[in-house]
């Protein structure tokens, strides 16, 4: 019986279950997204972002180099814990947890698995243009009738422009 048994073995050994989530989440520090089973994202998700936690703890010189050698044991590539603690640290700094999102992807056509796409959640510019921008630029105060005189002036200016530009191709 698995009772309170909260990880999910996927049906694999303990010593190629870690193999599989060391290599997963090492792609998903170099490449940011990933796609795989719903199952392994899932599983994936419990075991990186205690590690992304990590990169966080910056109190003193032998805190960070505990962290990094903690986040190296459970990664065992220089590459990727290098790139968690340089690029993705920095990133989510501000953020209090939540740092990967699982999108469903629907059935493989093979076998018929769940498919699903995670991903750090600060490196997703389709999500994150639209907020940026919206906090950097701030709303427009316009009223109704100064738009209306403002398109009249633009419809006037842009046929006199016309003319002035046929004219200089005739000579």
């Amino acid at each position: 019986m698995r009772h309170g048994n909260k990880n999910n073995n996927l049906s694999r050994t303990a010593s190629h279950r870690r193999a599989l989530l060391m290599n997963l989440g090492c792609q998903l520090i170099e490449h940011k997204r990933i796609t795989t089973t719903l199952a392994k994202a899932k599983a994936l998700r419990t075991y990186i972002e205690p590690l992304i936690t990590k990169t966080k703890n910056t109190a003193s010189k032998e805190t960070i180099m505990h962290n990094h050698r903690v986040v190296f044991s459970y990664l065992n590539d220089k590459a990727a814990v290098k790139e968690l603690f340089t690029v993705v640290g920095p990133k989510i700094a501000s953020r209090p947890g939540g740092y990967t999102r699982i999108i469903k992807l629907g059935a493989r056509v093979g076998d018929n698995a769940e498919l699903a796409m995670i991903e750090l959640v600060d490196f997703n510019e389709i999500y994150g243009k639209g907020t940026e921008k919206a906090a950097a630029e701030p709303a427009k105060k316009t009223r109704r009738a100064g738009t209306a005189k403002k398109k009249a002036t633009e419809a006037t200016e842009t046929p006199a422009a016309d003319a002035t530009e046929a004219t200089e191709e005739k000579a």
